[in-house]
Parts: structure tokens; sequence; C-alpha cells
């Protein structure tokens, strides 16, 4: 993978927070989902940030509101799965198969089955 600029990691950001499925969440649970694209504090502000200007998030003391605008991921279209050796973006476990999120932005991942279902807000 290659790295990405502060710019596409906003956007990947944001298409992230974009689709999750929860209609509202912790500020942790959403700083966690971030830090899968970023561990850049600076960076999940700006995520933030951003997100409330686009009108994709509402922020209400330590609750995040979603802004549903009908997107969600389609797991059948914009997740991939691919075998070989990995670390879970997110839990830092190894795996051998990568579940890996397409957006418009970019692909995020690799995650494992279960953290991918966290990661995009599905259990």
């Amino acid at each position: 993978m290659t790295e990405q600029t502060r710019e596409e990691r906003v956007e990947l950001g944001l298409e992230l927070l974009a689709h999750l499925e929860a209609d509202e969440l912790s500020l942790a649970d959403v700083v966690d989902r971030i830090e899968t694209v970023t561990t850049d504090p600076t960076l999940t502000r700006e995520i933030l940030d951003t997100a409330e200007l686009r009108g994709i998030i509402e922020r209400e003391g330590g609750r995040i509101h979603h802004q549903r605008g009908g997107t969600f991921v389609r797991f059948e279209s914009q997740v991939v799965q691919r075998e070989g050796d990995f670390d879970c973006r997110r839990c830092g476990a190894s795996i051998s198969t990568g579940h890996f999120v397409r957006f418009d932005a970019g692909e995020l991942g690799p995650f494992g089955s279960s953290c991918i279902r966290k990661v995009l807000g599905r259990e």
C-alpha cells in the first residue's frame, strides 16, 4: 500500500464516517474507527471537524449523530478479501484473510472478519 497524503487520509476518514451504519455513537467509538485511517490526533480532529462542516455528522456532548444519507457499505461489492500475511488495522492481530473496504477515496484495511464488522458499525 502506498503512503497516502494528508488530504487522501482525510477523504478516506470522511467516507468511513459517511458509511457508518449506527445512527449514534460515542466520540470514543468514532475515534476508534478513525484510528483505522490515522492515529495522528490533529488529523483525527480535522476529519471530525470536516465531517461536521460537510453535514456527515453532528456532535452533541460526547455523542456523534450520523446524518444518514442512505449510504452504507455493500459487503458484496465494496468489501474484498485477500489471502496473505496481514496485521489487522484495528486490533493488530495477525490474520491470513484480510478484508478491505473499497471507497471512492481509496481502500481501507486489512481487517479481520470481526473487526471489519465493528469498523463499519455492524456489530
